[in-house]
């Protein structure tokens, strides 16, 4: 049986020079800090899929999407392959919380210069290419 990587869409939440991050856990990377994210579903949009992950999520609104980059993040001990799609919005409203404890154990505002670690693979893999927060192509 061929193996087929899955659609992933990273939504990064900016507030002025913060985004918007959870701790992962009960799944890959458990106890990684990650931008809110998830599957692509089935004739959905990237925008439509962050704005959707964003309110499910941490229980934000976000506006302004605009498409980054993508990166190619393959988990090698979980045998998952995803790429994935980034997504920058701006916060509208909405209390950061933790909507599902299974998946997440915490939610914070931090600085883009002073990201928590460990991180999560495909934010690694986000910050490596040398993405800048808010920068225009």
């Amino acid at each position: 049986m061929t193996k087929h990587p899955s659609v992933g869409v990273g939504v990064i939440i900016r507030n002025d020079d913060q985004v918007l991050l959870m701790k992962r856990q009960n799944s890959h990377g458990d106890g990684t800090w990650s931008m809110p994210g998830g599957h692509l579903e089935y004739g959905e949009s990237p925008e439509e899929c962050a704005i959707r992950e964003a309110e499910e999520e941490v229980g934000v609104q976000i506006t302004d999407l605009t498409f980054r980059t993508i990166t190619n993040d393959i988990f090698e001990e979980e045998g998952k392959h995803y790429v994935t799609i980034w997504m920058e919005g701006t916060y509208a409203s909405g209390e950061a919380r933790v909507n599902s404890a299974r998946e997440m154990s915490e939610v914070g505002w931090f600085s883009w210069s002073d990201l928590p670690t460990p991180r999560f693979l495909p934010l690694e893999h986000l910050l490596s290419q040398g993405y800048i927060l808010g920068k225009e192509d």
